[in-house]
């Protein structure tokens, strides 16, 4: 029996529960989700956002090595996400029960009364003597060598977990768009949408961004709760995405010039040319699974889960970055400024492929981003901006999932397809619909983390012409005033058409 270590113990301590994603040698993905349950919550459920959550003052092994369970991480019944399945204890078990269809599965053997099995993992804590600390151990899956664990991410405390101890201030995180108010209801009074796919073409359609942001929190919470009726992508009546999603009248028009911005307000800039960057995110995210969805049915759920939970990110950081504007430059709210829509014109050109759009989307412009942040951090850091630091820290931990996702979809799809090479593969998808080179300088260890070797991108050049770009883009275009804008004056370091 081999074993990862994934964590010191105290870093457990916040939540009741985490995701962890592994990757073999092999470039096989697993996902796991491990309960750490408390004496403390008896036999109410652990995780709850009510109970009486209290966090072990110092761990004495042994007593929270028999608490902590890790097992797949979806449910082998549908496939459905665990991360919020409820805990419920008897006699002498305790089981998650999958908050789709109630199948029940025990923590300990991973075995449910229906018949159905999931598999489950040894946990151990041992003090390591290297450092006198308590680390946490985890079995590792089989069919693979040299796992490696990619990411360790609590679930989120507003469904799932007690409020973690807090040990600073957390940054502020306010939906709310000044000026970008809206009185149409977050769930539709008639006509409601009733699977992932009909709210995913719903927020596609709503051009506000304070309300994109609270109907995608809404339907990722209702997905993940098991409170759809279905995914709704096998569905021959799935509803159609939208060639482009629309965008507000006065976001559309806007006409400020940034060059007018001086001093500390050029900071303003790049906080919106980021948050723009953001709002098409969230697109993006919900565009892959309603336009791709109907068109591989045989897609699993945890592709759903995960870009799901990418929509999710994109809210965050979009929220993030317009309370950090906000805050900044109330003079400036967002959409008070010239924006482009070129991640969208990427998204046209590669709406013919999933595996394009994974590609060109994922692969090369969110892995751009991993690229540019840690300058964008720094720049943030010199102008003394420490809660726009700490946004952007935020920002690029998720980002380096985001890429994962891509790469592990990407190779998913690559040997579905035939299994296929997945680098020549995604070198042939970029020198087909990239046009100039991937640019470095390469961040290489955040994107080795993501799964991107540089045998994937180094040396890499597009060589789609003109002529075929303008044709793939057909008919696009978001609005004649948006297209012309153009940033004049001082230079700001942004790159809008990378994830940055």
């Amino acid at each position: 029996m081999n074993f990862l270590q994934i964590s010191p113990f105290k870093h457990l301590l916040t939540h009741s529960r985490f995701l962890l994603t592994l990757r073999s040698e092999q470039g096989k993905y697993h996902n796991l989700i491990l309960f750490r349950l408390s004496e403390a919550l008896g036999s109410r459920e652990a995780g709850s956002a009510s109970s009486n959550f209290v966090a072990p003052q110092k761990s004495t092994g042994l007593l929270e090595n028999r608490q902590i369970y890790a097992m797949n991480a979806t449910c082998p019944h549908l496939g459905a996400d665990m991360s919020h399945a409820e805990i419920e204890e008897f006699e002498d078990t305790t089981v998650a029960v999958c908050p789709w269809h109630r199948y029940d599965f025990d923590l300990r053997t991973g075995k449910s009364e229906t018949g159905l099995s999931t598999c489950t993992y040894a946990v151990e804590v041992k003090t390591d003597p290297a450092d006198d600390v308590e680390k946490v151990y985890l079995e590792t899956p089989s069919g693979g060598s040299n796992w490696r664990l990619i990411e360790l991410r609590p679930v989120s405390e507003e469904f799932a977990d007690p409020p973690p101890a807090a040990s600073h201030t957390p940054v502020q995180i306010n939906p709310v768009v000044p000026g970008s108010d809206s009185t149409e209801p977050v769930v539709p009074i008639e006509n409601s949408p009733k699977t992932l796919m009909h709210w995913a073409v719903l927020i596609l359609n709503t051009a506000n961004p304070t309300l994109k942001v609270m109907r995608t929190r809404h339907a990722v919470q209702l997905f993940r709760t098991g409170k759809l009726d279905s995914i709704g992508h096998r569905s021959s009546s799935a509803p159609r995405p939208p060639e482009i999603p629309p965008r507000e009248e006065g976001f559309l028009k806007n006409t400020v010039n940034p060059g007018k911005v001086k001093g500390r307000k050029n900071l303003a800039v790049m906080l919106h040319a980021l948050a723009n960057v953001e709002q098409w995110a969230i697109d993006l995210a919900w565009d892959i699974m309603a336009r791709f969805g109907p068109l591989h049915p045989d897609l699993p759920p945890a592709f759903f889960s995960d870009f799901t939970k990418m929509a999710l990110d994109e809210s965050k950081h979009f929220s993030l970055l317009t309370s950090r504007l906000s805050a900044t430059s109330p003079a400036t709210p967002y959409g008070s400024m010239p924006v482009h829509a070129s991640l969208w014109e990427s998204a046209t050109i590669t709406s013919h492929s999933l595996r394009s759009r994974l590609a060109i989307i994922h692969l090369v412009h969110e892995a751009r981003g991993l690229d540019v942040n840690p300058g964008t951090i720094e720049r943030f850091r010199r102008a003394g901006d420490k809660a726009s630091v700490s946004a952007m820290e935020i920002i690029h931990a998720d980002e380096v999932t985001h890429v994962t996702s891509g790469h592990r979809w990407f190779t998913w799809l690559c040997e579905k397809q035939g299994n296929v090479d997945p680098v020549e593969t995604f070198r042939d998808e970029v020198r087909r619909g990239w046009r100039g080179n991937v640019k470095g300088p390469f961040n290489i260890e955040d994107r080795e983390k993501a799964g991107l070797t540089p045998e994937f991108y180094e040396h890499l050049t597009g060589e789609m012409d003109e002529g075929e770009m303008e044709e793939r883009k057909g008919g696009f275009k978001l609005d004649a005033g948006l297209r012309e804008l153009k940033l004049e004056g001082p230079e700001v370091n942004v790159e809008y058409e990378a994830k940055v």
